[in-house]
């Protein structure tokens, strides 16, 4: 049984929150009819017989004192998810997401809005609970981090990529972040539609390095559910980003989110083999012509003699046509490893990438977006606990 505190002097709002949960939820709603917060988590707390799965807090409440609140909740009881009831302003959001809130409410919002809310919080309460258990060899107080290879460019990397962490972000709701690893060409700001304002280099500087509350200042919002590092805006930036610096900041944001993509540049430059050192999984992509092919089992076979290969792997056909001149076995066969998920070509995709909307954020039904829902279910705790066997059975969409 869901549990919610809401914290409120509107009474109306209050009923409404009570009609929501007992319409679909469930649940039991502890209120507290006032504006004025507890000064800190404990205090409220303390009060209540069993710890909520959801804390509401609002409408007319002190916005400033909402985010101070949620800030310490975030770090201090992470499993809680909270929902801020104001007034929705481009700038609240922000950073309402920054201090951990999950969802933003307006006060005006009708019944079944305020029950999807309210829901979405019990998913997201489930999946930290969920994700924070072991996972395979993996500690538990790190995130995975998932890299996304190709040694040959052109192939719909950062689609697949950007694609990982929409859907992720419904898994885990702000539990993701993704980051842009080209640093010089990357297109993961142009695929969300984001325009940043801060980037990478922002990121690894040294207040940012000390600090991880500075380093989620630097991050962008996706209205997905989701964080974007994306990469500087300059080229030449890239020059004045070490390798060290990466490695640490891939370091942190594991210890900050349950899911780190990491949408790499092609190839195999120096950045791209310190970010997979540090990968719990990789994903490799590659197209169904016979360079990518190539190129994909010399990667391979390089990676194998540096003996820096992820424990765990997921190669991804994208873009896959029956019509090619090429079939799966003869892929296989090639790069000496099977393919695990295969994603047909589509119009879809194609469509929603010149826009900037990741196929999977506008919930189509298409042949492609069965094929990243499978990909998507490798790094669910649940289906990553089954028997290893299973672990690399292929996957072909027809």
């Amino acid at each position: 049984m869901s549990r919610f505190v809401l914290i409120t002097p509107d009474a109306r709002f209050d009923q409404l929150v009570r009609t929501a949960v007992a319409g679909s939820m469930h649940g039991e709603v502890r209120s507290f009819l006032t504006a004025a917060l507890p000064e800190d988590p404990q205090q409220l707390l303390s009060g209540l017989a069993v710890q909520p799965e959801v804390l509401i807090l609002g409408p007319d409440v002190p916005v400033d004192e909402a985010l101070r609140l949620a800030t310490v909740f975030d770090v201090q009881f992470p499993h809680v998810s909270i929902v801020l009831a104001g007034e929705y302003e481009p700038d609240v959001v922000v950073q309402a997401m920054r201090a951990g809130i999950r969802d933003v409410l307006s006060p005006a919002a009708e019944l079944a809005q305020v029950t999807a809310v309210l829901e979405r919080a019990c998913q997201a309460h489930s999946a930290r609970r969920r994700t924070q258990q072991p996972v395979d060899t993996q500690s538990s107080d790190k995130g995975l981090v998932i890299g996304v290879f190709s040694p040959k460019g052109g192939v719909g990397k950062t689609t697949v990529a950007t694609n990982i962490a929409v859907g992720l972000g419904k898994l885990a709701p702000m539990g993701v972040v993704i980051v842009d690893l080209d640093l010089q060409f990357g297109d993961v700001a142009s695929a969300l539609c984001l325009d940043p304002e801060h980037t990478v280099l922002d990121a690894v500087s040294s207040t940012a390095s000390r600090d991880s509350l500075v380093l989620k200042a630097f991050l962008s919002v996706h209205p997905a559910g989701f964080y974007a590092l994306c990469a500087p805006t300059n080229p030449s930036d890239a020059d004045h980003i070490t390798v060290e610096q990466v490695g640490h900041l891939l370091d942190q944001l594991a210890r900050e989110f349950q899911y780190v993509v990491v949408d790499s540049a092609p190839g195999l430059p120096e950045l791209g083999l310190t970010a997979m050192e540090r990968c719990t999984d990789a994903v490799w992509v590659t197209g169904m012509d016979v360079p990518s092919v190539r190129g994909l089992r010399s990667g391979l076979d390089v990676l194998k003699k540096l003996d820096i290969l992820p424990e765990t792997r997921h190669v991804v056909l994208n873009m896959a046509d029956p019509k090619a001149g090429l079939s799966i076995q003869d892929i296989e066969a090639s790069i000496g490893a099977p393919v695990d998920v295969s994603i047909p070509r589509s119009r879809a995709v194609a469509f929603s990438t010149n826009r900037g909307i990741p196929v999977l954020q506008q919930q189509k039904t298409d042949r492609a977006v069965k094929g990243y829902r499978r990909l998507l279910q490798r790094f669910d705790p649940q289906w990553r606990a089954q028997p290893a066997r299973k672990l690399h059975r292929r996957v072909v969409l027809r």
